[in-house]
């Protein structure tokens, strides 16, 4: 089997367990299991399904960095449950799948499966780092659409996508942005910028939607090239579009680094984090197999332990 890696948009899986599994799925203690089980099982599959060797399961040590907020102050604004100043804010998580983030980090050790995350930065920065420097073919795992940025036919980087469900993925490639969406991965965070996004309070520009947003790319390139166009009076920019990009001025001069990946992060290599799968030895088995009970995982468990059982 060829070496390919694969990244987990961590937290996207799990909240997606969590949503698409009822919980009174839950140890004898009352204890909801259902995101614990549920990404272990996403797990299993994605790693058999798609022939992955090694695997980090990518995380967000900050989800709402303040270097962001502090250019964007709507930056994810709707889902803060409690500023906390010279930390990073408290999201909004529901308490039952709160209760249940210290368990996966537990499992997934158990497990040897990798956990990397980076200081002041969102797992998508660690995705984007990884699979702009892997020497091997890369799976990126997400519901996140601004995650098609890392996608490179040439290198090998495709992103499965499971916005609609684990039983509809969909396998996004450079060809499948373009064919989708009109503009490259490479433009992709400008066509974002542009469209904006409700869901990470980016307004967008008035009056540009994605179809807008895509012909404009398609003929000036880069947000850079759009707006050097709509400053220069014989560019051809038609007055209305004009108008809109200098209403929109003071977002589009910082919004930009808002949604663009970091890509450069100091992370462990693949190898120093441990990133190869690999059957679980016998103590930490004995124990996911002791958890396994104890917490009411056991489908879940068995099909981790054989999905890494076929990487001897």
């Amino acid at each position: 089997m060829p070496d390919r890696l694969m990244l987990l948009d961590t937290a996207s899986l799990y909240f997606r367990a969590f949503y698409g599994l009822p919980d009174t799925i839950r140890r004898g203690d009352g204890t909801p299991v259902n995101a614990v089980r549920g990404l272990l099982d996403m797990i299993a599959r994605l790693t058999t399904d798609y022939g992955a060797t090694h695997l980090i399961a990518c995380w967000d040590d900050d989800w709402r960095p303040q270097w962001r907020v502090e250019l964007l102050p709507t930056y994810k604004a709707h889902r803060v449950a409690e500023a906390v100043a010279g930390a990073p804010d408290v999201e909004v998580v529901p308490d039952a799948l709160e209760a249940q983030l210290p368990m996966i980090r537990r499992v997934l050790g158990l497990a040897g499966i990798a956990i990397v995350g980076a200081p002041n930065h969102e797992a998508d920065d660690v995705v984007g780092t990884y699979a702009s420097h892997a020497d091997l073919p890369v799976d990126v795992v997400t519901g996140d659409r601004d995650l098609f940025q890392v996608c490179d036919d040439e290198r090998q980087v495709r992103v499965i996508y499971t916005a609609r469900g684990m039983k509809n993925l969909e396998v996004i490639t450079e060809e499948v942005v373009v064919a989708k969406y009109r503009v490259l991965p490479q433009q992709y965070a400008d066509y974002a910028t542009l469209r904006g996004d409700a869901s990470d309070g980016l307004p967008g520009v008035a009056g540009i939607g994605e179809k807008t947003a895509a012909s404009l790319l398609l003929k000036y390139g880069t947000l850079e090239g759009l707006l050097e166009a709509a400053g220069h009076p014989g560019s051809g920019m038609a007055a209305p579009v004009r108008a809109k990009l200098a209403a929109a001025a003071d977002y589009l001069s910082v919004a930009p680094a808002v949604v663009r990946l970091v890509r450069d992060l100091d992370l462990p290599s693949p190898e120093q984090a441990g990133a190869e799968l690999n059957p679980v030895p016998d103590e930490p088995r004995a124990e996911l197999e002791r958890l396994a009970t104890e917490w009411n995982l056991g489908g879940s468990v068995r099909r981790l332990l054989t999905a890494l059982d076929l990487r001897q």
